[in-house]
């Protein structure tokens, strides 16, 4: 006769078989990414059980500063980064083995007021030239934010050189803009709407309308070794997140409560603001383009193969 635990066990596995849920253990991963929209479709991945489906034992981690992922990767804190592509292609060319796996969000027209320069409230700085000698706050040297902000300086025939970046990250960028401790903060949703919507700082400046659609503004990376040695977890999450990134196009108010969630970030905030465009895709042309900025700005010792830099 069998025991009642033998039985048990048996039943348990025929459920999980014609579930279609893993009977096993699932793929531990942790995924970075600092307080911005750009990674909804991480977010909803794990709030919809799209990752748990996928076989993955999933969970968010929230980055302070985005020049901080590609350490975190390094110490296997995290397995899967969200860093800019301009945080990604700097470490890379520092030597550093970190392959994209996946897209998050990219650039288009209908979301470059997404991203601002914000002044605080009352300020002289009007326009491009005005920030020469400022001391303007950055969610990290080198990101995304920092490296098309400069751009669109020298589009306006202003050398960043001589603007003072420091580093701020996005939950203090309204306590340190309120007290005077910048002139400004190159910063994006949801936060942009937290400080224009407290009255701290008005926008002086939306930088990505020159950027062309397309363009990726975080992707997923991971490093090389994680990713050739865990293939099958990284076809699970690629899955994953294509699947979520249909869902946060598609229903943007259900994304924004995942990102209030991971964020922390009021959903009354959120309410008011656009999301990023959620891309899963991740192409060689799409880094080519972001090596041809940072090279402009002499931000690069070497050329990136691009092609090189995407987990196949």
């Amino acid at each position: 006769m069998k025991s009642f635990g033998s039985v048990a066990f048996g039943a348990a596995l025929v459920v999980a078989a014609f579930s279609g849920a893993p009977a096993f253990a699932q793929t531990k991963i942790a995924i970075g990414c600092t307080a911005t929209t750009d990674c909804a479709s991480a977010a909803v991945a794990l709030e919809d059980g799209i990752f748990k489906k996928n076989g993955l034992d999933a969970e968010l981690v929230l980055i302070g500063l985005n020049s901080n992922i590609p350490a975190a990767l390094l110490s296997d804190s995290i397995q899967i980064g969200g860093p800019t592509p301009s945080v990604f292609l700097q470490a890379a060319d520092g030597g550093l083995d970190l392959v994209a796996v996946a897209g998050a969000s990219s650039t288009a027209k209908s979301t470059v007021d997404s991203a601002a320069v914000v002044t605080p409230a009352g300020s002289a700085v009007k326009d491009a030239k005005d920030f020469e000698g400022k001391k303007v706050g950055a969610p990290g040297i080198g990101a995304f934010l920092h490296v098309l902000f400069s751009q669109w300086l020298i589009d306006k025939g202003v050398d960043p050189k001589k603007v003072n970046f420091v580093e701020v990250t996005f939950p203090t960028m309204n306590d340190v803009l309120k007290s005077g401790a910048v002139d400004a903060v190159v910063t994006a949703e949801p936060m942009l709407s937290r400080i224009v919507g407290s009255g701290t700082g008005t926008v002086a400046g939306y930088y990505l309308e020159s950027i062309p659609d397309g363009r990726p503004q975080i992707l997923y990376a991971s490093t090389r070794s994680w990713a050739d040695a865990n293939p099958e977890a990284l076809t699970a999450f690629r899955a994953s997140i294509d699947e979520a990134a249909k869902i946060v196009n598609a229903d943007p108010e259900k994304a924004k409560g995942a990102i209030s969630r991971f964020t922390k970030i009021p959903l009354d905030v959120l309410s008011k603001m656009k999301l990023s465009v959620s891309d899963p895709k991740i192409e060689a042309e799409q880094l080519e383009w972001w090596v041809g900025v940072m090279d402009r700005q002499d931000m690069l010792q070497l050329k990136p193969d691009a092609a090189n830099l995407i987990q196949k």
